[in-house]
C-alpha cells in the first residue's frame, strides 16, 4: 500500500456517506431526524469518554489512579483563550458560507458539525502519522467506517453541507501525512498521549452539543491541541 491511502479512504468514505445520507433525507421526518441526532450525540459522547479515560486512568495491580488532568485543564484553558482571539468558530462559518451551493438553511451547521466531528481527535492525528511513518493505514481505515456512518447521519438530518467535510479532512490528514517525516523526531509518547486526551475531550464536547444543544464553541478550543504539545515538551 502507498503512503496516503488512509487519507484517500477517509475522504472517499465521507463523500459516500454524504451521498447515501442525502438520498434518504427526504423520507425522514423531523421527529426521526431529531432522534438520529440524539443517538449520534450519545454515541459521540461515549467515544469521547472512552478515549479520555484510556489516557486518564492508570491501573496498577489493585489500585486505580489518574494522570494528565492538570495538563488537560491548562491546555483547554489556554486553547480556549487563543481560539477566542483567533475567532476560529467564525472562520469555519465563513468557509461554510463560501462553500454554500444552495438555499439549504442547515448547510453551515452541517458542514461545521461534521468537520469538527471528523477532524478533531486522536485518530485524525495519529492515523496519518502511522500511515506515513509506519506504512500502517489501519487506524484511518477504521476511522473511515466511523466517519462514513456519522456523515451519512449528519447529511440526512442537516443536509448536504455535511458531505463537504471531506475537503477539510483531505487537507488536514493529507498535511499531517506529508509533514510526518519532519514531525517524527520531535514526537514523544507524552505528546501523543496529550493529543489523544485533549482530542477525546473535544469529541465529548461535540457530543454534548449534539445531544443537549449546549452551544459549546468547540472550534475555538482547537488551539488546545497545540498547547498540549508545548506542555508535554516543557513537562
Amino acid at each position: 500500500m502507498f503512503t496516503g491511502i488512509g487519507t484517500l479512504a477517509n475522504t472517499g468514505s465521507v463523500i459516500l456517506g454524504g451521498a447515501v445520507g442525502y438520498l434518504f433525507q427526504r423520507i425522514l421526518t423531523k421527529k426521526m431526524q431529531t432522534t438520529l441526532m440524539q443517538a449520534l450525540g450519545t454515541a459521540v459522547i461515549f467515544i469521547g469518554i472512552a478515549g479520555a479515560l484510556s489516557k486518564i486512568l492508570v491501573i496498577k495491580q489493585e489500585t486505580i489512579s489518574t494522570q494528565g488532568l492538570m495538563m488537560a485543564a491548562v491546555s483547554l484553558a489556554l486553547g480556549a483563550f487563543l481560539g477566542e482571539l483567533l475567532k476560529i468558530e467564525e472562520q469555519f462559518k465563513s468557509l461554510g458560507n463560501w462553500l454554500r451551493i444552495s438555499d439549504d438553511s442547515h448547510f453551515i451547521e452541517g458542514f461545521v458539525a461534521a468537520t469538527l466531528t471528523t477532524c478533531v481527535g486522536a485518530m485524525a492525528i495519529i492515523g496519518p502519522l502511522q500511515d506515513a511513518l509506519l506504512h500502517d493505514p489501519t487506524m484511518l481505515f477504521t476511522k473511515s467506517i466511523l466517519d462514513g456512518v456519522i456523515v451519512a447521519l449528519y447529511t440526512s438530518a442537516l443536509g448536504i453541507g455535511a458531505a463537504f467535510s471531506a475537503l477539510p479532512i483531505f487537507i488536514f490528514e493529507g498535511s499531517i501525512t506529508l509533514l510526518a517525516t519532519l514531525i517524527s523526531p520531535y514526537l514523544t509518547t507524552a505528546m501523543t498521549n496529550g493529543l489523544s486526551l485533549v482530542g477525546s475531550m473535544l469529541i465529548f464536547c461535540i457530543g454534548l452539543n449534539l445531544l443537549l444543544d449546549c452551544k459549546i464553541k468547540v472550534a475555538n478550543l482547537l488551539p488546545s491541541l497545540v498547547v498540549v504539545l508545548v506542555y508535554a515538551i516543557l513537562a
